[in-house]
């Protein structure tokens, strides 16, 4: 994968990052993988365990070339040492087209004869991404969130949406193997609805949504994208129908959340 130089070793010998302008918590570099050490730093994954406030104060990494993400490192899978990481198994998500990504895995997943509807119309936007982002982290990261042990990690990466892919994520392996199909698709929802990857788990992902369908019609087409990047959000839900899952998962929702079995 295509990537900008990366500032991660020059932490090994200056942990606080004051070389690079930066004042970081206590953490650790992540070079782990399922085929053994990395050449380099994958990412940098905070000791301790993250509270509201922090995500803002790691807003000066990103003239450096690293983007912030919330790592869950408590669900039962350990820390992302331990998440099988494959950045060699990855290509370049611009290399990909996102529709062309969506229309392959509907012809996959959805039932004989349902023809793919196509990408959902863009969003009209009011609202800043990047501060949405910063909300929704601190929303997740107060007392009794949803993440059992959040800590907050630094990738470097050129968009948030590169997330997944720079670090070799495996999480939908059962849907996907090559991660860098799943950022080309976040990528289209970053120039569509102004998501912004926050949250990563083993198998889970959590993204905000700066500016999410408003309407039944255009939230169903956002749906069926959903059920195409990921079919257990609507086949593993109380009520399994594209309707439903438009009406309670994505109409004006701040955060579209995706687990992969």
């Amino acid at each position: 994968m295509a990537t900008l130089p990366n500032p991660l070793p020059t932490l090994a010998a200056d942990p606080r990052g004051r070389t690079l302008g930066l004042r970081l918590p206590a953490g650790t570099l992540v070079d782990t993988t399922d085929e053994g050490p990395w050449h380099e730093p994958l990412l940098w994954c905070g000791d301790e365990r993250a509270v509201p406030g922090g995500w803002a104060a790691l807003e000066p990494t990103r003239r450096v070339g690293l983007l912030p993400v919330v790592l869950d490192v408590g669900a039962g899978h350990g820390g992302p040492d331990s998440w099988e990481l494959m950045p060699d198994e990855v290509s370049y998500p611009g290399d990909h087209d996102a529709e062309e990504v969506l229309a392959e895995y509907w012809e996959e997943y959805a039932a004989e004869g349902d023809a793919w509807p196509g990408p959902a119309a863009p969003a009209a936007r009011d609202q800043d991404p990047d501060a949405v982002a910063t909300g929704i982290a601190d929303a997740l990261l107060e007392d009794g969130g949803p993440l059992k042990d959040p800590r907050l990690a630094l990738v470097p990466a050129r968009r948030s949406a590169d997330i997944p892919t720079a670090i070799g994520w495996t999480g939908p392996a059962n849907h996907e193997s090559d991660t860098a199909r799943v950022s080309a698709v976040l990528r289209s929802w970053e120039d569509r609805f102004g998501i912004r990857v926050v949250a990563l788990g083993f198998d889970h992902l959590l993204v905000s949504v700066a500016a999410p369908p408003t309407t039944l019609a255009e939230a169903e087409a956002v749906a069926a994208e959903h059920f195409a990047f990921c079919p257990d959000n609507i086949w593993q839900g109380t009520d399994p129908t594209l309707r439903a899952y438009a009406e309670h998962q994505v109409i004006d929702q701040p955060t579209w959340h995706f687990w992969w079995d």
